[in-house]
């Protein structure tokens, strides 16, 4: 039997034979049950639908309720809920259990009938990727390029495999360095999106004044620079997953435009008058507490609740118990191959005290400090003295703070001698690896915050974030 059978949940004639009507033009087979016993009934005689749209609000049973009771159904087909406007928080709450999307009475015929064909769309390729990911699971595989087996990791992987399946936007929180891209890009990997792109932007690298154009595009001469008609993100990004980092750096006028683009499904490039429909997952991530920037006024409530509807938060690594040796291993294989040396395995007594260490930078900064190790010595062993771990009064005392050492007849560590000791360490290497440790330790020393380590570098943030994406790629 077809796969493109839908079953419709609503009471009210008027909007059930509306919602048939679009779907029906649209190539679809409507089947229409008036109350939860009715759609019960319906699914127990003939289950195989490709999707079922459900209002919350029925005369024999609570739609929300429905799902709890009978969370098989979720695993049956998608499943959208339709809900008034006041019984928004209900319909956030159906998300979480695992719903696919959901609708705002009213409902546009377009809307209605997009969603409904992603829905279709991702139950076909759950499908098709049930025997793969079976295997994948029975292998013990973890989601994306994760690597650790702590039980807070582990965690996050059931998470990660929950959400995957769902339209439901994710907010993943963490600290610095924590790997909250990973996190999106595995979200991505394992939903029935994974044939689709995967666009990730950064909302505190783009200056203020050009974001809006980055995410939903502009026409020729719509301002100074635009030479040519641009997508944006939220456009290339089209039937796959878009990921806004950083999302708590936005600006509040541009939080609006990107509320309106969540509630509606539709981006309006810069300069244009014309509303075009896009199909996007969304994740965003910041390191931030969103609901203190809520709570101070530097982040929109409501869309804050909108983005966060699947709260996802990352644990530090010094969270993560026994992960530090396993990533240590991986990096140190890892970086050794870039450079062409091989590596030993790492002693138990460096292991233990890379396992002791705090890692303020977290995983980004254990692997900036293996790179380093691997860059400036020759192997096979790596000498303890070879991790350089800053103690606690290299991270929370201010530069200003230290005292000028004497300058004394005789002494050898002067700041000649110290100078003639970087040229020493730095013998060898490239303009660009010595720009690389330098900014690499800039970020370790500010705890992993890129605007503590561009105020100390004397740079921008942007400059940054740029030459990071430009490392990323070349890695």
């Amino acid at each position: 039997m077809s796969r493109t059978r839908i079953l419709i949940v609503e009471d009210v004639p008027s909007l059930s034979m509306a919602y048939a009507a679009h779907l029906e033009k649209a190539g679809f087979e409507a089947v229409i049950a008036d109350t939860g016993a009715a759609a019960l009934e319906t699914i127990a005689k003939d289950g195989d639908f490709a999707a079922m749209l459900l209002d919350l609000q029925l005369p024999d049973t609570d739609g929300l309720q429905l799902l709890r009771d009978r969370p098989e159904l979720l695993r049956k087909f998608p499943i959208v809920v339709a809900t008034a406007d006041a019984s928004l928080s209900r319909a956030v709450d159906a998300m979480r259990l695992g719903s696919f999307d959901f609708l705002v009475k009213p409902v546009s015929g377009p809307r209605l009938v997009s969603v409904i064909t992603s829905a279709v769309e991702l139950g076909q390729a759950d499908d098709e990727a049930e025997g793969a990911a079976g295997e994948d699971a029975a292998n013990g595989d973890r989601p994306g390029n994760f690597i650790g087996n702590s039980p807070e990791m582990r965690e996050v992987y059931r998470q990660i495999e929950c959400v995957a399946r769902s339209k439901a936007t994710v907010f993943v929180t963490g600290e610095s360095g924590t790997g909250k891209e990973l996190c999106a890009e595995a979200i991505h990997a394992e939903s029935g999106r994974r044939k689709g792109p995967f666009v990730a932007i950064n909302c505190g690298a783009i200056p203020e004044n050009l974001l809006e154009s980055e995410l939903f595009g502009h026409l020729k001469g719509s301002f100074t620079g635009a030479v040519g008609d641009r997508i944006g993100a939220a456009q290339a990004a089209h039937k796959g997953t878009l990921f806004l980092d950083e999302i708590c750096e936005m600006a509040l006028p541009l939080q609006v435009k990107l509320l309106r683009f969540l509630q509606t499904g539709t981006v309006q490039r810069v300069g244009s008058n014309r509303v075009e429909d896009v199909d996007v997952r969304i994740v965003c991530a910041t390191n931030r507490d969103p609901r203190r920037e809520v709570a101070q006024g530097r982040f929109r409530e409501d869309l804050y609740y909108r983005l966060a509807v699947v709260p996802l938060h990352l644990p530090a690594l010094r969270e993560r118990h026994g992960d530090v040796a396993e990533l240590a291993a991986y990096f140190l294989d890892r970086f050794g191959r870039e450079e062409g040396k091989s590596f030993a395995p790492l002693a138990a007594d460096t292991l233990a005290r890379l396992s002791r260490y705090s890692w303020p930078g977290n995983v980004r900064e254990l692997q900036n400090v293996v790179r380093r190790a691997t860059v400036m010595h020759a192997g096979p062993d790596l000498p303890g003295t070879a991790f350089h771990l800053p103690g606690p009064e290299d991270i929370a005392a201010p530069t200003s703070s230290l005292p000028e050492p004497a300058e004394q007849p005789g002494v050898a560590d002067g700041p000649a001698s110290r100078t003639a000791d970087i040229v020493t360490a730095i013998h060898g290497l490239t303009l660009e690896q010595v720009e690389r440790i330098a900014i690499e330790g800039a970020i370790d020393s500010a705890g992993g915050s890129l605007p503590a380590a561009a105020r100390a570098l004397g740079v921008s943030p942007s400059t940054l974030y740029r030459k990071r994406e430009r490392w990323a790629v070349a890695d």
